[in-house]
Protein backbone atom coordinates (compact mmCIF):
# COMPACT_ATOMS: atom_id res chain seq x y z
CA UNK A 1 0.00 0.00 0.00
CA UNK A 2 1.53 3.28 -1.12
CA UNK A 3 -0.12 5.27 1.68
CA UNK A 4 -1.66 4.47 5.04
CA UNK A 5 -3.07 7.91 5.76
CA UNK A 6 -5.68 9.94 3.87
CA UNK A 7 -7.58 13.15 4.54
CA UNK A 8 -11.12 13.98 3.41
CA UNK A 9 -12.86 17.35 3.38
CA UNK A 10 -16.57 17.69 2.61
CA UNK A 11 -17.40 21.24 1.52
CA UNK A 12 -20.75 23.00 1.47
CA UNK A 13 -20.72 26.48 -0.11
CA UNK A 14 -23.27 29.02 1.10
CA UNK A 15 -25.81 29.94 -1.61
CA UNK A 16 -24.34 33.40 -2.07
CA UNK A 17 -20.79 32.07 -2.46
CA UNK A 18 -19.05 32.17 -5.82
CA UNK A 19 -18.27 28.66 -7.04
CA UNK A 20 -15.92 30.09 -9.66
CA UNK A 21 -13.85 31.96 -7.06
CA UNK A 22 -13.69 28.87 -4.86
CA UNK A 23 -12.65 26.64 -7.78
CA UNK A 24 -10.02 29.12 -8.93
CA UNK A 25 -8.56 29.25 -5.42
CA UNK A 26 -8.54 25.49 -4.91
CA UNK A 27 -7.30 24.37 -8.31
CA UNK A 28 -4.90 27.19 -9.18
CA UNK A 29 -3.51 27.96 -5.71
CA UNK A 30 -4.37 25.61 -2.84
CA UNK A 31 -3.99 22.22 -4.53
CA UNK A 32 -0.70 23.01 -6.37
CA UNK A 33 0.92 24.24 -3.14
CA UNK A 34 -0.21 21.07 -1.33
CA UNK A 35 1.00 18.73 -4.09
CA UNK A 36 4.42 20.39 -3.88
CA UNK A 37 4.89 19.11 -0.31
CA UNK A 38 7.18 16.08 0.03
CA UNK A 39 4.71 14.39 2.36
CA UNK A 40 1.71 14.62 0.02
CA UNK A 41 1.54 11.66 -2.34
CA UNK A 42 -1.53 12.87 -4.23
CA UNK A 43 -4.58 15.05 -3.82
CA UNK A 44 -7.69 15.80 -5.81
CA UNK A 45 -11.22 17.20 -5.53
CA UNK A 46 -14.57 16.40 -7.13
CA UNK A 47 -17.88 18.22 -7.50
CA UNK A 48 -21.31 17.05 -6.43
CA UNK A 49 -23.16 18.78 -9.23
CA UNK A 50 -26.94 19.19 -9.32
CA UNK A 51 -27.14 16.20 -11.67
CA UNK A 52 -25.02 14.11 -9.29
CA UNK A 53 -27.15 15.10 -6.30
CA UNK A 54 -30.32 13.98 -8.08
CA UNK A 55 -29.12 10.42 -8.67
CA UNK A 56 -31.17 8.02 -6.57
CA UNK A 57 -33.81 10.40 -5.27
CA UNK A 58 -34.81 11.41 -8.79
CA UNK A 59 -35.81 7.83 -9.55
CA UNK A 60 -37.73 7.40 -6.33
CA UNK A 61 -34.91 5.57 -4.60
CA UNK A 62 -33.92 5.87 -0.92
CA UNK A 63 -32.68 9.15 0.52
CA UNK A 64 -28.95 9.29 -0.22
CA UNK A 65 -27.95 12.10 2.15
CA UNK A 66 -28.72 13.01 5.73
CA UNK A 67 -29.48 16.64 6.53
CA UNK A 68 -25.89 17.12 7.68
CA UNK A 69 -24.45 16.19 4.28
CA UNK A 70 -27.29 17.08 1.91
CA UNK A 71 -25.63 20.39 0.95
CA UNK A 72 -22.25 18.89 0.07
CA UNK A 73 -20.91 20.60 -3.06
CA UNK A 74 -17.34 19.28 -3.17
CA UNK A 75 -15.21 16.51 -1.70
CA UNK A 76 -11.42 16.82 -1.53
CA UNK A 77 -8.91 14.24 -0.41
CA UNK A 78 -5.16 13.93 0.07
CA UNK A 79 -2.96 10.88 0.41
CA UNK A 80 0.14 11.20 2.62
CA UNK A 81 3.56 9.60 2.49
CA UNK A 82 5.34 8.26 5.59
CA UNK A 83 6.49 9.34 8.10
CA UNK A 84 2.89 10.46 8.55
CA UNK A 85 3.30 12.67 11.61
CA UNK A 86 5.91 14.75 9.79
CA UNK A 87 3.91 14.83 6.55
CA UNK A 88 0.73 15.99 8.27
CA UNK A 89 2.67 18.57 10.32
CA UNK A 90 4.18 20.00 7.12
CA UNK A 91 0.74 20.07 5.47
CA UNK A 92 -0.79 21.75 8.55
CA UNK A 93 1.97 24.37 8.58
CA UNK A 94 1.17 25.23 4.96
CA UNK A 95 -2.38 26.05 6.03
CA UNK A 96 -1.11 28.60 8.54
CA UNK A 97 1.38 30.01 6.02
CA UNK A 98 -1.37 30.36 3.42
CA UNK A 99 -3.46 32.33 5.90
CA UNK A 100 -0.54 34.66 6.55
CA UNK A 101 -0.18 35.14 2.79
CA UNK A 102 -3.88 36.05 2.58
CA UNK A 103 -4.58 32.97 0.46
CA UNK A 104 -6.92 30.78 2.53
CA UNK A 105 -7.81 28.18 3.60
CA UNK A 106 -10.33 29.95 5.85
CA UNK A 107 -12.77 31.35 3.32
CA UNK A 108 -16.14 33.02 3.84
CA UNK A 109 -19.18 31.05 2.83
CA UNK A 110 -17.45 27.68 3.24
CA UNK A 111 -18.90 25.09 5.62
CA UNK A 112 -17.08 21.82 6.19
CA UNK A 113 -19.34 19.20 7.83
CA UNK A 114 -16.50 16.67 7.88
CA UNK A 115 -12.73 17.24 7.80
CA UNK A 116 -10.95 14.16 9.04
CA UNK A 117 -8.16 11.65 8.63
CA UNK A 118 -8.87 8.10 7.51
CA UNK A 119 -6.87 4.90 7.30
CA UNK A 120 -7.00 3.25 3.86
CA UNK A 121 -8.33 -0.30 4.31
CA UNK A 122 -8.10 -1.96 0.90
CA UNK A 123 -7.90 -1.15 -2.80
CA UNK A 124 -9.48 -2.99 -5.72
CA UNK A 125 -9.39 -2.76 -9.52
CA UNK A 126 -11.79 -4.10 -12.11
CA UNK A 127 -10.45 -7.09 -14.09
CA UNK A 128 -10.24 -4.95 -17.25
CA UNK A 129 -8.06 -2.34 -15.53
CA UNK A 130 -4.36 -3.12 -15.81
CA UNK A 131 -2.93 -0.88 -13.09
CA UNK A 132 -2.54 -1.94 -9.46
CA UNK A 133 -4.84 -0.67 -6.70
CA UNK A 134 -1.95 1.54 -5.52
CA UNK A 135 -1.81 3.19 -8.95
CA UNK A 136 -5.58 3.62 -9.20
CA UNK A 137 -5.72 7.09 -7.52
CA UNK A 138 -3.21 8.36 -10.11
CA UNK A 139 -5.17 6.94 -13.05
CA UNK A 140 -7.33 9.58 -14.77
CA UNK A 141 -10.99 9.32 -13.83
CA UNK A 142 -14.26 10.99 -14.78
CA UNK A 143 -15.48 11.02 -11.21
CA UNK A 144 -16.21 8.95 -8.15
CA UNK A 145 -19.11 7.30 -6.42
CA UNK A 146 -18.72 7.97 -2.69
CA UNK A 147 -20.56 6.30 0.16
CA UNK A 148 -20.07 7.54 3.73
CA UNK A 149 -21.53 5.31 6.44
CA UNK A 150 -21.67 5.35 10.24
CA UNK A 151 -21.68 2.26 12.46
CA UNK A 152 -23.26 2.30 15.90
CA UNK A 153 -21.19 -0.74 16.91
CA UNK A 154 -18.21 -0.52 14.59
CA UNK A 155 -16.30 -3.37 16.24
CA UNK A 156 -19.29 -5.67 16.69
CA UNK A 157 -20.03 -8.94 14.92
CA UNK A 158 -22.60 -7.33 12.62
CA UNK A 159 -20.09 -4.72 11.42
CA UNK A 160 -17.51 -7.46 10.86
CA UNK A 161 -19.99 -9.40 8.70
CA UNK A 162 -20.86 -6.20 6.83
CA UNK A 163 -17.18 -5.59 6.03
CA UNK A 164 -16.76 -9.19 4.88
CA UNK A 165 -19.73 -8.91 2.53
CA UNK A 166 -18.44 -5.62 1.14
CA UNK A 167 -15.04 -7.17 0.45
CA UNK A 168 -16.19 -10.47 -1.01
CA UNK A 169 -19.55 -9.71 -2.62
CA UNK A 170 -20.59 -6.06 -2.92
CA UNK A 171 -17.39 -4.49 -4.24
CA UNK A 172 -16.55 -7.36 -6.65
CA UNK A 173 -20.08 -7.04 -8.08
CA UNK A 174 -19.72 -3.27 -8.42
CA UNK A 175 -16.42 -3.74 -10.28
CA UNK A 176 -18.32 -5.66 -12.95
CA UNK A 177 -20.50 -2.64 -13.78
CA UNK A 178 -19.64 -0.65 -16.88
CA UNK A 179 -17.75 2.50 -15.96
CA UNK A 180 -16.41 1.33 -12.56
CA UNK A 181 -12.60 1.13 -12.73
CA UNK A 182 -11.80 0.30 -9.12
CA UNK A 183 -12.41 1.04 -5.47
CA UNK A 184 -10.80 1.99 -2.17
CA UNK A 185 -12.23 1.71 1.33
CA UNK A 186 -11.28 3.85 4.32
CA UNK A 187 -11.84 3.72 8.08
CA UNK A 188 -12.16 6.86 10.22
CA UNK A 189 -9.01 7.65 12.19
CA UNK A 190 -9.58 11.06 13.75
CA UNK A 191 -11.00 14.54 13.23
CA UNK A 192 -8.92 17.44 12.00
CA UNK A 193 -7.79 19.74 14.79
CA UNK A 194 -5.81 22.62 13.28
CA UNK A 195 -3.72 24.26 16.01
CA UNK A 196 -4.01 27.85 14.76
CA UNK A 197 -6.77 28.29 12.19
CA UNK A 198 -9.71 26.75 14.00
CA UNK A 199 -10.34 24.39 11.09
CA UNK A 200 -11.71 21.75 13.41
CA UNK A 201 -14.07 19.01 12.35
CA UNK A 202 -17.43 19.71 14.07
CA UNK A 203 -18.31 16.03 14.44
CA UNK A 204 -17.26 13.73 17.25
CA UNK A 205 -16.64 10.17 16.11
CA UNK A 206 -14.66 7.27 17.50
CA UNK A 207 -11.94 5.61 15.39
CA UNK A 208 -13.59 3.15 13.05
CA UNK A 209 -17.09 4.60 13.46
CA UNK A 210 -17.16 6.06 9.93
CA UNK A 211 -16.40 4.26 6.70
CA UNK A 212 -15.86 5.59 3.18
CA UNK A 213 -16.12 3.57 -0.01
CA UNK A 214 -14.80 5.26 -3.14
CA UNK A 215 -15.56 3.84 -6.55
CA UNK A 216 -13.33 5.29 -9.25
CA UNK A 217 -15.27 5.90 -12.46
CA UNK A 218 -14.17 6.04 -16.07
CA UNK A 219 -17.77 6.10 -17.24
CA UNK A 220 -20.10 9.07 -17.07
CA UNK A 221 -20.58 9.78 -13.33
CA UNK A 222 -24.36 10.26 -13.54
CA UNK A 223 -25.03 7.28 -15.79
CA UNK A 224 -22.63 5.03 -13.88
CA UNK A 225 -23.87 6.39 -10.55
CA UNK A 226 -27.43 5.54 -11.51
CA UNK A 227 -26.38 1.96 -12.31
CA UNK A 228 -24.51 1.73 -8.99
CA UNK A 229 -27.49 2.98 -7.01
CA UNK A 230 -29.79 0.57 -8.82
CA UNK A 231 -27.47 -2.31 -7.94
CA UNK A 232 -27.08 -1.28 -4.30
CA UNK A 233 -30.75 -0.65 -3.58
CA UNK A 234 -31.38 0.50 -0.01
CA UNK A 235 -27.92 -0.28 1.31
CA UNK A 236 -28.64 0.86 4.87
CA UNK A 237 -31.81 -1.18 5.28
CA UNK A 238 -30.15 -3.83 7.47
CA UNK A 239 -29.61 -1.27 10.25
CA UNK A 240 -25.92 -2.11 10.64
CA UNK A 241 -24.61 0.93 8.78
CA UNK A 242 -26.36 4.29 8.52
CA UNK A 243 -25.77 5.87 5.12
CA UNK A 244 -24.83 9.52 5.65
CA UNK A 245 -24.08 10.27 2.01
CA UNK A 246 -24.11 8.16 -1.13
CA UNK A 247 -23.55 10.07 -4.33
CA UNK A 248 -21.65 10.27 -7.60
CA UNK A 249 -19.08 13.03 -7.88
CA UNK A 250 -17.79 14.59 -11.08
CA UNK A 251 -14.17 15.30 -11.97
CA UNK A 252 -13.65 19.06 -12.31
CA UNK A 253 -12.19 20.35 -15.56
CA UNK A 254 -10.52 23.72 -14.83
CA UNK A 255 -12.18 26.72 -16.49
CA UNK A 256 -14.75 24.54 -18.23
CA UNK A 257 -16.65 23.53 -15.06
CA UNK A 258 -16.35 26.77 -13.08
Amino acid sequence: MFSERAFFSFVDLAPESSHRAYNEWHQLDHRPENLLLDGVAWGDRWARTDRCAQVGSASGGPDRATEEFAGTDYVAMYWFRPPYEESVAEWTALGEASHQWGRGPRLSGVRRPLTAFFTPVKGYVAPRVLVSPDALPFRPNRGLHLTLTRFADHHGAAAHDHFARQDRVTIPELLELDGVAGAWTFSFLGSQRHPTLGLNDPSDHAPGELRIRLLYLDGDPVETGTAIDSHLGDEGADGVAEVLLSTPLSTIIPWQDW
